[in-house]
């Protein structure tokens, strides 16, 4: 299985785990909602969805390198320049890093647009080469890795 493959795949597990998330959210208010009658708040979840998408791909790459869909995938994200840490190369990502090659997950469409600008650049995404990040299988060096991916 290709690279591009585990990473739509993986995408698609995450978009099922925030909707779960988006649930239970939903769950719990109801009951806030339904006591105080107030049904309107349902139109803000379109503006809760982009916040909790971020938080969600933002901390987990940030913290652990790779969303649960990622690890499911045997895959993870890692800085494509390592910053000399104390035991040598560190690859792992910043939180700017991570929230930056977020911001085209918020809804389906901007990724379609991320993906196709990165392919004319030669990159996965755009965003990949913009926060000079890339996807590889899990312990991979990414020296060695290539970059394309």
């Amino acid at each position: 299985m290709g690279l591009f493959l585990k990473r739509t795949i993986a995408y698609i597990l995450d978009f099922f785990v925030v909707s779960a998330f988006m649930w239970i959210i939903s769950y719990f208010a109801y009951f806030g909602i339904n006591y105080l009658n107030m049904f309107q708040i349902y139109h803000y979840f379109v503006f809760i969805l982009p916040i909790l998408i971020l938080a969600y791909f933002t901390i987990l790459e940030k913290n652990l390198g790779a969303t649960v869909g990622k690890r499911l995938m045997f895959i993870e994200v890692k800085a494509t320049v390592p910053r000399r840490g104390r035991l040598g190369r560190d690859y792992s990502i910043t939180y700017s890093q991570a929230l930056i090659r977020s911001l085209s997950k918020i809804y389906w469409f901007p990724i379609v647009f991320d993906v196709l600008l990165g392919k004319i650049t030669g990159k996965t995404r755009l965003l990949d080469g913009i926060t000079r990040t890339t996807v590889v299988e899990e312990n991979t060096d990414v020296f060695f890795s290539n970059r394309n991916h």
